[in-house]
């Protein structure tokens, strides 16, 4: 029972979170967020029919103070740090703050950073295995030599490109919050893009055919940033949708109310369905030896994600395997 006029709702209800004063082993009082969460009858009954946390109810109805984190309370997998205090004898106050991000958040860290590790570190090993042999075999063959030379030098560039895309999401990430303000003209930065990738046609008979509304106008954005964002779709159509004799990527831009709308179509193998959910994540590959034989690190999309959210946009890919992928960009209108 409560003591010295303390009421138990209202201190349930000053707290954002969802909080319950437990009484014994009966809920005396439960938040809004709390009965959201927990059930809207939860006050009155045993709490134990609410939380089914072995360890979490042992803190609990021990009566003491302390915290615990703990997994799948309510739901399998949602991460919660229970926030025990002793309010009078045989009652406390229990906290639950929602930790679901945060596990989230640090769980993509350790990810990319065991990813990345990996993928730096197999072009290195590569490397010094080479320049081991170069350095302690005096009679190779000048031919065998040189192509030793030369796979040292291509798997350095795969390492450099690597580390500049880490870069470039980096600094990306950094300016997430401020919203891009230049006057880009969309034809503009078409045309520097498909300069930038021409050199990845190399033998590929493939094609650009551009179609630009009339009525066009400028975008809202950082042009750098934008012309990075057709760099990276235009050399993915490249290399994996430009297999055939005769192919095209077609590429166009158009508005749509407030919207301008651009878009990267190639008629590849496209991708199955199961793994366009995840084609936006850091060095996620739906082919990773094909990836990387053309040259992908791995991060080409996941930088055009970051930079459309930051010039408040949006990304549609969709794809239909045996005919293709296609990528749309939403770019707000420049006022």
């Amino acid at each position: 029972m409560a003591v010295l006029g303390v009421n138990e709702h209202a201190l349930a209800n000053a707290i954002d979170e969802p909080a319950l004063v437990v009484e014994g082993s009966v809920v005396r009082a439960a938040n809004q967020p709390a009965r959201q969460l927990l059930g809207a009858r939860i006050e009155g009954r045993d709490v134990r029919l609410a939380i089914r946390h072995p360890q979490a109810l042992e803190l609990i109805l021990s009566h003491g103070a302390g915290e615990i984190d703990a997994t799948g309370i309510v739901e399998p997998g949602r991460a919660w740090r229970l926030m025990v205090r002793r309010l009078w004898p045989g009652a406390v106050l229990v906290r639950m703050v929602d930790r679901s991000d945060a596990v989230s958040a640090e769980k993509m860290r350790v990810d990319f950073v065991a990813n990345a590790s990996h993928e730096l570190r197999t072009p290195l090993s590569t490397v010094l295995g080479y320049a081991e042999t170069l350095a302690e075999e005096t009679d190779l063959p000048p031919d065998v030599r040189a192509n030793f030379g030369r796979t040292i030098r291509d798997e350095a560039r795969r390492m450099l490109r690597i580390i500049e895309d880490l870069m470039s999401l980096s600094r990306i990430e950094a300016d997430r919050f401020v919203a891009p303000a230049e006057r880009v003209e969309v034809d503009d930065i078409i045309e520097t893009a498909v300069g930038n990738v021409v050199h990845l046609r190399g033998k590929r008979s493939c094609e650009f055919k551009i179609i630009l509304a009339d009525d066009l106008p400028p975008v809202r954005g950082d042009r750098a940033q934008l012309v990075q964002v057709l760099d990276n779709l235009i050399s993915n159509a490249l290399r994996y949708g430009c297999d055939g004799g005769g192919s095209v990527i077609d590429i166009a831009a158009q508005r749509n109310g407030p919207w301008v709308l651009l878009t990267v179509t190639d008629h590849g193998p496209g991708i199955p369905r199961e793994h366009l959910p995840r084609v936006t994540e850091r060095f996620y590959r739906v082919d990773a030896a094909r990836s990387r034989e053309s040259g992908g690190t791995g991060l080409g999309l996941a930088i055009v994600k970051h930079i459309i959210e930051r010039h408040r946009g949006a990304l549609e890919i969709r794809s239909t395997l045996g005919v293709g992928t296609s990528v749309t960009v939403r770019l707000p209108v420049a006022a």
